[in-house]
């Protein structure tokens, strides 16, 4: 008797299950999972600052214009879309800052050099997809929203073949579909053996944000081009969206600006734990929480 699939693999410095309730033979199961693999695969070359022969590493290394892929549309749009919001926190620009504070192709997690600001939007680059002009050599970092972003593209991979039931997670950013609600528990950042809530979604992406994670020295993944220091006002940030896409980018945009401000061109429900563990959260944010508001 055929039962529910579940694979288990790492991709893009994370790990990957995707449970699928659908029942597939063996072979479709083996042909799905080889879509999968080779779909990461491509966009690991196009997008990963980590890979010596990507498409952002030769972006890098010199200037001109660059023919994007078909699917760099919605990334890049959204990222432009924050940047504004974000009065250029939220930046594609900031991989050589993050490299040379450590987190770079070796891992090595020990700071460089002395850090400097990135460029601006305009003075780094001219964008008119399918065409991004690099006016000087700038190493782009998309990890604001490429993971949540390649977890809707998989969903989408997984929907043409014809599944209806699945739950994808990726390093903790969740895409779901189906007929039936999933409970996720919300890592507790300061003791990631507890959960300060259970949330619960249906057909919606929920995507986090921690200090926590990915941690080194002053560091942790996510950097403010102006102060060039981590933010540590927020311990983490969790959001509701309907892909994974705006919900990994919103989540991070969460650390520079108010969900007020966002809320302005998102629909969303969010939860964010501060520094001193209050919380702040939308009406309908779906969960049952642990704490006090």
């Amino acid at each position: 008797m055929m039962s529910a699939t579940t694979f288990e693999f790492e991709a893009i410095g994370t790990t990957w299950q995707i449970d699928i309730t659908d029942v597939l033979d063996k072979g479709r199961r083996d042909g799905i999972l080889k879509k999968i693999k080779d779909r990461i695969d491509i966009f690991d070359m196009n997008y990963s600052r980590f890979r010596a022969d990507s498409l952002v590493t030769k972006m890098s290394q010199m200037v001109g214009a660059y023919e994007l892929p078909e699917d760099a549309k919605l990334m890049i749009n959204i990222y432009q879309r924050l940047y504004k919001l974000t009065g250029g926190s939220l930046t594609p620009l900031i991989g050589k800052v993050m490299e040379d504070a450590g987190y770079d192709p070796d891992y090595s997690l020990k700071t460089k050099t002395t850090l400097t600001q990135p460029p601006s939007w305009n003075e780094a680059v001219d964008y008119d997809f399918p065409y991004m002009y690099i006016k000087q050599p700038i190493m782009l970092d998309f990890g604001a929203a490429g993971k949540g972003y390649l977890i809707d593209i998989v969903a989408g991979i997984l929907s043409d073949d014809g599944i209806e039931r699945f739950t994808i997670d990726a390093g903790g950013d969740i895409f779901h579909r189906g007929d039936k609600r999933v409970s996720i528990g919300l890592e507790n950042p300061s003791d990631v053996t507890e959960v300060i809530g259970i949330a619960s979604i249906l057909n919606q992406s929920i995507c986090g944000s921690a200090g926590n994670r990915r941690t080194w020295g002053d560091f942790h993944h996510i950097i403010d081009p102006y102060t060039l220091k981590s933010p540590r006002h927020l311990l983490a940030t969790w959001v509701v969206a309907d892909t994974a896409l705006v919900g990994d980018a919103l989540a991070t945009a969460l650390f520079f600006v108010s969900a007020e401000v966002l809320k302005a061109e998102y629909n969303f429900e969010y939860l964010v734990l501060n520094a001193d563990h209050s919380i702040e959260k939308s009406e309908y944010f779906p969960a049952e929480l642990f704490i006090k508001e």
